[in-house]
This record gives structure tokens, sequence and C-alpha cells, in this order.
């Protein structure tokens, strides 16, 4: 990867961060990073993941409403994006492997604006998600990627990539 990559968030990345490993409590310079990261115009995610966080009412909530730049969130409507989410919805729509509620959910959720943003803007999606060549009830973020020619990588691969490290301080006698 090139070192100035520019990273695009999905939902689940700050969801499985605050719920699991990177809690605000736990490990609050997972949340400092991501903060720095996206001054240095290296990490994003889109107006519609904030929306689907918004319905939480939980800790990650508050910081995606208040402590959380408001330009972390890429607004989804350009021209470029619009477009790319309709190729999308095109592919998804007449592809016969997937499921009827697959396809609904798709035009309905974040994951299609996120990878159009991606494809439009140049960027990499930041996914917890896999690839599965052979899902039908549910378009993945991951296969969808592939299909446009979007890169993606995990969270632990993005964190390696912008080198960030959560160092404990020693501890004083």
């Amino acid at each position: 990867m090139a070192d100035q990559s520019k990273y695009l968030l999905d939902a689940n990345v700050l969801i499985e961060a605050h719920k699991r490993y990177y809690g605000f409590d736990l490990c609050p310079g997972f949340w400092t990073a991501i903060v720095r990261h996206h001054h240095a115009h290296r990490v994003f995610s889109i107006d519609r993941v904030k929306d689907e966080i918004a319905k939480g009412k939980d800790k990650l909530t508050k910081w995606a409403k208040s402590r959380a730049p408001e330009t972390l969130f890429k607004k989804t409507d350009s021209e470029a994006i619009i477009a790319q989410f309709g190729k999308m919805i095109e592919w998804v729509q007449n592809d016969p492997q997937f499921l009827p509620a697959a396809k609904k959910e798709f035009a309905r959720i974040a994951d299609g604006w996120l990878i159009a943003c991606a494809k439009a803007e140049g960027l990499i999606v930041v996914t917890e998600e896999s690839y599965e060549p052979m899902r039908m009830n549910k378009v993945k973020i991951p296969n969808a990627c592939r299909q446009f020619a979007v890169q993606y990588v995990n969270t632990f691969e993005m964190l390696r990539e912008l080198r960030v490290r959560f160092v404990e301080r020693p501890v004083t006698a």
C-alpha cells in the first residue's frame, strides 16, 4: 500500500471497536488515532454510516455526534457518488445470485454508498466483513468491492498501514 492511502470506515469497524476490543474505557488511543488520522486527511467515513451509528443510542452514538469531527463523515450527495451507487444497485438487482431480501437490504443500508464513495474518490474501504463469493442472502462489502475494483482491508490492516501503536506507559514505583 502507498504511504498516503486514504481509508473509508464501514459502520462495523466503529461498532465492533466500541463493543469489543477498543472500547472507550479500554483503548482510548484507538479513537484518538481515528481523529488524528482524519485530521491528516487519511481516515473518513460517510454520513450514512453516522446515521446507522445514531440508531444505537450508546457511547458510540455520543462520540459520533459530539467528539468526532463533523468532517469525518463525508457527504454522499455528489453526482460522482450517486452515479457509482446507481451502477452498484443495477449490478445487485440484475445478479440472480442474490435473494430479493438481500437486494432490498443493499439498497436501504449504507454499504453501497460506502463503496460508491470509495470508488468515486479513490479510497480504501475498511470493513470487518469477509469475502464470500457464494453468499446469497446478503451482498457483502468485499464482494461488491471486488466487483467494482475497490480496495478493501480490515481494521487491523489499516492500523498497521497507518503505523498506529497502542502503548501502555510503564508503571512507576
